[in-house]
């Protein structure tokens, strides 16, 4: 009789070496190897009521002048949970990139500058933090929030929208400036800085908006960054069942790098527009009522190259992109620290050189560090304790990765599917699945 062969990963989906997923016994993918499902996650992003906002032309050019000008103009996409919760089930935190079972791969600081239009390069978005919101309100927008709609140093996104979302077409520049404040607040709460608290948003922020010119020398597009790398790490822990960030940037760039789940649609004028975000605009064609996490999960365990789009971006027109964006994509390629207020993530592109169109070769070892959000009190400034990350970040461009031609990308892969977690969910042998197809 012939006895069927056994691939150790069934019985041990990985990592066969520790020594970079160190944190495997919190992750999900170890409750779901044990059949603790957790379904889909719920996801916190609050773009539906955005376009009810009416800008005066004043407010427009207040808004593109503090660098916002194309984060505004991509529209509500409907999320797909069950690819966002998927794609989390592979996404590690020590090393901020998704394992595939071809390799590493992330959100890297170029892809927020061509899918948002946001700026990666500039002073790191850090400042004060509040526990109350009547003081910095009263100074920023002219108006102290009742109770009700505030809490501890966040401030509900409704009261934004039931206070602000029409200023008069002639009304004094402080007014404008007020409510340009409050949309701007209303637009980082509901995207890039969507939280998991419901519909509220720190007021911390706004000091940043005081002066606009100012705001749009800040590098946004890396503190959105590091927001979204914090919350898939946090969404990744098996104890978590919510996630937040810019939902709508991880979505686009699964579209744009894995040919799973893409909506079927039709080209019209926004195809050639920037951001490139404006590619997925609509809804999707077909039913997708039969892709739930589980589907999603099986098709990246049996994800296959020709499945992924390393390099997305170089048939779309370059010529559409905006010079200072152009002008910064090298930073793509930085190895730094994002930072958004508490939070310091780090930016490890030397983990997935392909996506820069280089050949992987084994990566450093990773580097264990304190992730400073947690129990921050208000009033405090945040660059005295984060010195060191600041640091990382002031020498961005001292640190920018290159390939080497001469790497042998099956030394990568044999080491890579050592320290990997292969599989989410259980593999299913031919015979059994054979078996279970005969019953069917």
């Amino acid at each position: 009789m012939e006895v069927e062969a056994v691939d150790p990963y069934v019985t041990n989906p990985g990592p066969l070496d520790g020594s970079v997923l160190y944190d495997q016994d919190k992750h999900v993918s170890t409750a779901v190897w044990e059949g603790q499902e957790r379904g889909a996650l719920r996801c916190h992003e609050h773009t539906s009521k955005l376009d009810q906002w009416t800008l005066t032309p004043k407010q427009i050019e207040l808004v593109e002048m503090a660098g916002f000008g194309y984060l505004r103009s991509i529209p509500a996409i409907s999320l797909d949970n069950p690819l966002i919760s998927a794609l989390v089930e592979r996404w590690r935190r020590e090393t901020n990139t998704f394992h595939l079972n071809v390799g590493e791969m992330t959100v890297t600081l170029k892809d927020v500058a061509l899918l948002l239009g946001l700026a990666i390069d500039g002073e790191p978005v850090i400042g004060l933090t509040y526990t109350s919101c009547s003081s910095v309100c009263e100074k920023y927008l002219g108006r102290v929030p009742e109770s009700g709609y505030t809490s501890g140093g966040m401030v509900k996104l409704s009261w934004l929208k039931e206070f602000f979302p029409h200023c008069p077409v002639d009304a004094p520049i402080e007014v404008t400036e007020q409510h340009t404040r409050a949309y701007l607040l209303y637009l980082l709460g509901s995207t890039i800085f969507s939280t998991t608290t419901g519909n509220k948003v720190p007021v911390m922020y706004l000091p940043l908006f005081e002066n606009f010119d100012r705001c749009g020398q800040y590098a946004w597009g890396a503190a959105a960054l590091a927001f979204l790398y914090r919350a898939l790490g946090n969404a990744s822990l098996k104890t978590q069942s919510t996630i937040s960030g810019c939902l709508t940037l991880l979505q686009c760039w699964s579209y744009f790098h894995l040919n799973i789940g893409r909506p079927k649609l039709n080209l019209d004028l926004m195809y050639d527009r920037f951001p490139f975000a404006l590619r997925w605009k609509g809804k999707q064609s077909g039913s997708t009522a039969n892709r739930d996490v589980i589907f999603y999960r099986k098709t990246l365990d049996s994800l296959k190259p020709c499945d992924v789009e390393w390099l997305p971006y170089r048939n779309l027109d370059s010529m559409v992109i905006p010079e200072h964006i152009k002008s910064s994509l090298i930073l793509g390629r930085s190895k730094t620290m994002l930072i958004c207020f508490d939070k310091a993530e780090r930016h490890l592109p030397n983990r997935c050189l392909r996506q820069y169109g280089m050949l992987q070769s084994i990566p450093d070892d990773v580097e264990r560090w304190e992730r400073k959000s947690r129990g921050v009190d208000g009033g405090v400034d945040l660059s005295g304790k984060m010195e060191s990350e600041l640091n990382e970040w002031m020498d961005r461009l001292l640190n920018i990765v290159d390939g080497d031609e001469g790497v042998d990308e099956s030394e990568y892969m044999d080491w890579y599917l050592r320290i990997t977690r292969k599989f989410i969910g259980r593999p299913i042998s031919l015979s059994s699945e054979f078996r279970r197809t005969v019953r069917i």
